[in-house]
């Protein structure tokens, strides 16, 4: 199923066993493309700030990418949620820390391209930007992590947005490509501010 530019996917996570069983699965591979080393973390838009239509702003703390071949049906995944019991700057230090080791639940699924992490906002949301190979790869992966996420997280601050067609560049160098109408949806990207070098 391919899904248009603009149009938001049934917003519900998968049910427990299909998500348990993807989730499992990521892990088998994801220890596979480390032993491989296909797992990077270039530094190239570590400290870049993403501004969204919601007047909300973060940086990118961290970047991982995948060595896999692309099918050439790209599309950009949007993924948000806010932390329970994470207060305060110390806390919030020690989640970006210790958030490497949620590479296991998300490298290994299949499509998945590259994340940009993304800090906290100034609501305390946490986002990730995707680049995933096909919009439905995607929007399964989405619909697992929600399980892994609702452990964690306020479950009413989880959601994903799903941009086919667009790969993470594309958006990066011209977030106006979204078009649109305008809003103030947390997933719009309207502005992107480089690290000075």
């Amino acid at each position: 199923m391919a899904l248009a530019p603009g149009i938001r996917p049934r917003q519900a996570p998968l049910p427990v066993g299909q998500a348990v069983r993807a989730t499992a699965r990521c892990v088998v591979v994801t220890a596979k493309l480390l032993v491989q080393r296909r797992i990077h973390l270039p530094r190239r838009h570590v400290g870049w700030r993403l501004h969204f239509a919601d007047g909300t702003q973060a940086r990118v703390y961290r970047e991982t990418v995948i060595d896999r071949r692309r099918s050439g049906q790209p599309a950009v995944l949007l993924v948000t949620f806010r932390l329970r019991g994470v207060h305060g700057a110390p806390a919030h230090a020690l989640f970006r820390l210790e958030s490497i080791l949620n590479t296991v639940l998300f490298a290994g699924f299949p499509g998945m391209v590259s994340k940009l992490w993304l800090a906290h906002d100034g609501t305390g949301a946490y986002r990730g930007l995707y680049q995933w190979d096909e919009p439905a790869l995607a929007q399964d992966y989405a619909r697992a992590l929600w399980r892994v996420l609702a452990l964690v997280s306020h479950r009413d601050s989880i959601s994903y947005h799903v941009l086919a067609g667009l790969t993470r560049d594309e958006l990066l160098r011209d977030p106006g490509l979204l078009g649109g109408p305008p809003g103030a949806q947390w997933w719009r990207l309207i502005e992107v501010e480089q690290a000075a070098t």
